[in-house]
């Protein structure tokens, strides 16, 4: 593969000479607009994903909060139960 750019030839006049530059700067200019349109895409992309999981993480918020609550409520049984458990051994001796 050759690795060295083909070399091409540039008008000589100037008005052919500033043609060409224009028609490359259009080029250029929508080169750019497609690349910035790529870009906004982009944004718009990674604003949903970030919206996504904000939702995603305030669904596990609340479930992390009602696991919380039910481990409690499960806690005091469990203790509860155990006192219960204690007394009816002191009761039995």
């Amino acid at each position: 593969m050759d690795t060295h750019p083909a070399i091409l030839a540039f008008p000589q006049a100037p008005g052919d000479r500033l043609r060409l530059a224009l028609r490359r700067l259009d080029d250029a200019l929508a080169e750019q607009a497609a690349a910035v349109a790529e870009f906004r895409a982009g944004i718009g992309a990674l604003r949903q994903a970030t919206q996504d999981l904000a939702g995603s993480l305030g669904q596990y918020r609340e479930q992390l909060d009602t696991t919380q609550a039910q481990v409690a409520h499960a806690n005091l049984a469990a203790r509860q139960l155990h006192e219960t458990a204690r007394q009816m051994e002191a009761r039995a001796e």
